[in-house]
């Protein structure tokens, strides 16, 4: 058994590996930094190979996909992301545009390749990280808010052409609320409200994936705010989320 994962040199990334490590899987772990990763490589008792590279890059997303596809992979964790915080006309475009490759563009890559070769066994596990704030605009944070829509739209959208065709490969989403990360501090950000720890949030994601759940929140909290921002109209979405955001930035 093998499972890559993108992201994986900290945060939920580093975590799901550690899970799926326990649970006997091979892994490929992808991020830019290097070092980081090869002190995770200390901790595991299956095999692990490292793979260092900027996925912000389609080219070295599609260069990754060709250098891993001969090996038998069966779980995909597509994890890989950062956020920015700040008013849409403050925050800096390159930053944004690096993001929208990053949370987006090398997700859709790699889901799309990987995809057609489970398709082709017939087995397989894809799990795609998008965020609760996938469930609603996020003003002060709009484009991360946007990439995760996407994705998270882009998963369920797979889901269902799967469903259609009665097959057993998996892609399902993670939608984790605030979690003590790196990110909060590349995003320049602090939660004001309890965080989840890394740990708890990766043995939930995995624990669901394996028991094929779609959309997979974990946390009480998480499943209400969810829940409320169905019910919700848009401009008092808008409003709380704002205010959320703006009590949060650094």
């Amino acid at each position: 058994m093998k499972a890559l994962v993108t992201g994986a040199s900290s945060g939920i990334g580093r975590d799901i590996a550690r899970e799926l490590s326990l649970r006997g899987y091979d892994l490929i772990l992808v991020a830019r930094r290097k070092k980081r990763l090869e002190d995770l490589k200390k901790e595991f008792k299956t095999n692990v190979e490292i793979i260092s590279c900027d996925l912000s890059s389609t080219f070295n997303c599609m260069k990754l996909y060709e250098q891993v596809k001969g090996e038998d992979i069966d779980v995909v964790i597509n994890n890989a992301g950062f956020g920015l915080a700040g008013e849409f006309t403050s925050t800096k475009l390159e930053k944004e545009l690096d993001m929208i490759d990053l949370n987006i563009k090398s997700v859709h890559t790699l889901t799309k390749c990987f995809l057609s070769d489970f398709k082709k066994k017939d087995k397989g596990y894809i799990l795609n990280v998008a965020s609760l704030a996938a469930f609603q605009p996020g003003p002060l944070m709009a484009t991360y808010y946007s990439t995760k829509a996407y994705v998270f739209n882009l998963t369920l959208a797979i889901y269902e052409e799967l469903r259609k065709n009665k097959s057993n490969v998996y892609v399902g989403c993670l939608c984790p609320g605030p979690v003590d990360t790196e990110f909060n501090k590349v995003a320049k950000v602090e939660f004001k409200l309890p965080s989840l720890s890394s740990e708890y949030v990766a043995r939930y994601a995995v624990k669901k994936m394996f028991k094929r759940k779609l959309i997979i929140m974990p946390g009480i909290k998480i499943k209400i705010a969810s829940f409320a921002s169905k019910i919700a109209p848009y401009k008092l979405k808008l409003n709380t989320v704002y205010h959320i955001q703006r009590r949060k930035i650094k």
